[in-house]
């Protein structure tokens, strides 16, 4: 069976705190899995999620770094055709703008299900078109 790898990162402080939009993206990606796996599952594709957590140090480098989901080694605003923006989040994030993505004119701070599905039967797609590789003996 091959794998969809779904990672995700995001900021998690020492006290095991994450903002709002970190907590209810996870929510939507476990449903997103979740649906994924039914529709993938007959085509001999299994998704898969990791998560990554960024410390403190590391997300005042790049606040842009959480948040982030990466579907097979790309970042879901690529199979999305979105732009990255940013925006004032809360009290896990201090001062920082954490990620937002935009799709047309919708801003979002959370990710949905129906864009994390989206994005993940787009790189099913992808894969179940990849030319097989020719074996030599």
């Amino acid at each position: 069976m091959k794998t969809l790898l779904i990672r995700w990162e995001r900021l998690v402080t020492p006290d095991g705190e994450t903002c709002e939009r970190c907590s209810n993206t996870y929510i939507e990606i476990c449903h997103a899995i979740a649906q994924l796996k039914t529709q993938l599952n007959p085509l001999g594709i299994q998704p898969i999620l990791q998560t990554k957590t960024i410390s403190e140090r590391e997300f005042k480098t790049n606040p842009q770094g959480s948040n982030l989901i990466w579907i097979n080694d790309k970042p879901l605003d690529e199979w999305l055709e979105a732009t990255v923006g940013q925006s004032q989040c809360c009290a896990a994030c201090g001062d920082a703008n954490c990620r937002t993505l935009q799709i047309d004119t919708i801003v979002y701070e959370s990710i949905p299900q129906a864009l994390i599905i989206k994005a993940g039967l787009k790189a099913a797609q992808q894969m179940l078109n990849a030319p097989t590789p020719l074996s030599i003996n």
